[in-house]
């Protein structure tokens, strides 16, 4: 006989296996497609093959305890046989789903592509990948496009795609300039003239940029108008970012309700009431006592922070800080109308001193990743630093949880707004793009062997060059830079820093930095300006070769002009550009030995008649535009155009890694 008790403690258990079951069903994942690189394969039992399990098994650890659904890691650092790692669970879908859909990636990925040394997998709700090497963020392979098969019916389909990619392209621009970490952004739009809505969504991988993450979506988007024009959905899964549109809304939108009480407002009336006895008892006595302790508190406050930021330094450093109230002034309260460049690192203003004194403001995003220590070490830095061909830093503001930095105004923006844009090119004739070279061979230089301290900058790229108004270069952004010993050849970190595309090999992979790695960004920089071309290959085109590339195979055949930037075909040195690109080959030589010195550098480029030596063939180029550093994203501020490249991010979270 079943008793009541036992009724209920049955209808519990069939609540609870129902619950269960609903729970395990919304949380199963599901298998998209996966792609294996079946160029190269792995020897079971070996150290690669360890390392890769060790990977594995980290990122389904890590499944559960990463609350925005991404992962990215390697193993093996530094040595040959690294590998890396990551997950990205859709921005919507919750940590028990996230969990179950990477505990079964990792399953399946090792069944689907056995022994390979790279291999992405694709779900419904997550992805994964690894590789002993690099995924490209531009790249459109490995990619796996997935449509519904049934065409669009009752709508023209030119209306239809114009609708499908507006909607895409908004969602795309939503998604890489996402204010939370998620760079993940939904959307839905109505047809004209039939009564259907569609929806997109776009997700990027966090540790891009907000420019790389464009890029990415974008050219996803692209592929989608190649294969998949007028389904009625279809989308593009990459290896670090994935577009998608539908009919109907497949993912889930969480509101979060306002919230408002009569409590709130019954506690409102408390602290006025309190307010009004306060005024009534103690009037002009404690508004001068509060300011009074409140100057005296932020006077104090103020030079705590400097001590704990900058230890010893504090009354070398003391004179160059400004007061929050002095910058804003300066600035108008940060008006947009003042703003003049803008990245992951937060927003440079024009500002205006009362002494009349331009300068530039450099207000860092308080999630940016140029957090205390890059802030901390450019102050130490440039504060001791004097050179015509470096920027000067006239000070700082550590005040209200804000992190400042101020600057000598440089009214011509970057190199690369010069060299890049596409109304501008024509403005650098040769003789100034030479002088540019000179100046910052000179300024690094100056930093390697004639400053009181030995600097590498470690982030020496075109957008951290800033032109005067005589288009002299300055060199900036010293947030990454280090100090070394004066007779210390060489450095080994295992937080790596830097752009891809500038980066010298051995310090890319391990992490070796010396002068010669500054001489190696040095050479891209002077062949970025010889050819107007970026370092880095376009998105439409379909030549796999980066500018180093393309300059040795031209000084390889003895075209070495063909390089040349065609708007100054009509207008150029002849000795000077043979001289130009011949050098930058030697700077980006894959030995660090057969590059030369900053010292012959500048001897070369001042002397007339000289006989370099014979370039070799250059290392293998990592691809610019991306930066590396777990803390977030820096850029050279002022400071930089708004184009893309700024960049950074290291070993940690956001990880870097070889392709």
């Amino acid at each position: 006989m079943i008793t009541r008790s036992n009724q209920i403690w049955l209808t519990s258990l069939f609540v609870f296996d129902l619950l269960y079951l609903i729970l395990t069903a919304e949380s199963a994942a599901t298998y998209i497609g996966s792609n294996c690189n079946n160029n190269t394969t792995y020897t079971p039992n070996s150290i690669l093959s360890t390392n890769l399990n060790v990977l594995l098994n980290s990122l389904t650890t890590n499944a559960s305890q990463q609350q925005d659904g991404y992962y990215l890691t390697i193993m093996g650092f530094g040595t040959t046989n690294a590998v890396n790692g990551m997950f990205l669970c859709r921005g919507d879908v919750n940590t028990t789903t996230c969990q179950n859909c990477v505990t079964d990636a990792v399953k399946q990925i090792k069944n689907r592509c056995p022994n390979q040394t790279e291999a992405i997998i694709w779900y419904e709700e997550c992805l994964l990948r690894y590789t002993n090497k690099f995924f490209k963020f531009y790249s459109i392979e490995p990619r796996l496009n997935r449509k519904d098969g049934n065409n669009i019916s009752g709508v023209d389909f030119d209306l239809f795609n114009e609708t499908v990619f507006g909607l895409l392209n908004e969602v795309a621009i939503e998604a890489a300039h996402s204010v939370t970490a998620k760079k993940f952004a939904t959307g839905e739009i109505e047809i004209r003239k039939i009564r259907k809505k569609v929806y997109g969504s776009g997700q990027c991988s966090t540790d891009l940029t907000s420019a790389q993450c464009e890029t990415c979506l974008r050219n996803a988007i692209g592929t989608l108008r190649e294969c998949c024009s007028g389904q009625q959905g279809a989308s593009a899964l990459l290896a670090s970012c994935i577009v998608r549109y539908e009919l109907y809304q497949f993912y889930t939108i969480s509101r979060t309700p306002s919230s408002s009480s009569s409590s709130g407002k019954n506690g409102l009336g408390r602290k006025t009431i309190v307010i009004i006895i306060f005024v009534a008892f103690l009037p002009v006595l404690l508004l001068f006592l509060g300011c009074y302790c409140k100057r005296r508190r932020s006077r104090q406050r103020r030079r705590t922070m400097l001590k704990e930021n900058f230890g010893d330094e504090l009354k070398t450093l003391e004179s160059l800080q400004f007061n929050l109230a002095t910058i804003e002034a300066a600035t108008n309260k940060f008006s947009p109308e003042n703003e003049i460049g803008k990245g992951g690192f937060g927003v440079v203003y024009k500002g205006v001193l009362s002494d009349g004194q331009q300068i530039a403001v450099k207000k860092l995003s308080r999630f940016s990743g140029q957090g205390s220590i890059e802030f901390q070490n450019e102050i130490l830095l440039i504060a001791k630093l004097q050179h015509r061909n470096l920027v000067t830093l006239l000070g700082f503001c550590l005040e209200e949880r804000e992190k400042i930095l101020i600057y000598e105004y440089v009214p011509n923006k970057s190199l690369d707004y010069f060299l890049f844009h596409p109304h501008k090119q024509k403005l650098l004739h040769w003789f100034e793009r030479y002088k540019i070279i000179g100046g910052i061979a000179r300024g690094i230089l100056y930093l390697h062997e004639y400053s009181r301290l030995k600097v590498i900058h470690r982030d020496l790229k075109s957008s951290n060059i800033l032109l005067d108004d005589n288009m002299n270069p300055k060199i900036s952004d010293f947030g990454l830079a280090r100090i070394v010993a004066i007779d210390q050849q060489q450095g080994s970190t295992n937080r790596i820093v830097g752009t891809y595309g500038y980066m010298s090999p051995e310090y890319a992979m391990h992490g070796q930095f010396s002068e010669k790695s500054d001489v190696f960004s040095f050479g891209v920089i002077i062949l970025e300006i010889v050819s107007g071309k970026r370092n880095v290959r376009p998105i439409e085109s379909h030549d796999f070769d980066d500018l180093l590339k393309t300059a040795w195979k031209q000084w390889r055949n003895k075209t070495p002009l063909e390089l040349l930037d065609p708007i100054l075909k009509e207008s150029f040195s002849h000795s000077e550009v043979i001289k130009c690109i011949q050098l930058g080959l030697l700077c980006v030589a894959e030995n660090p030995d057969d590059r030369p010195t900053m010292a012959q550098v500048v001897s070369y480029l001042s002397t007339l008649l000289v006989e370099l030596p014979l370039p070799r063939e250059p290392a293998f180029s990592l691809d610019m535009g991306m930066r590396i550093n777990t803390t977030t994203e820096s850029s050279s501020g002022q400071l930089t155009s708004k184009s893309t490249g700024s960049s950074i991010n290291d070993i940690s979270k956001s990880q870097f890694f070889p392709r």
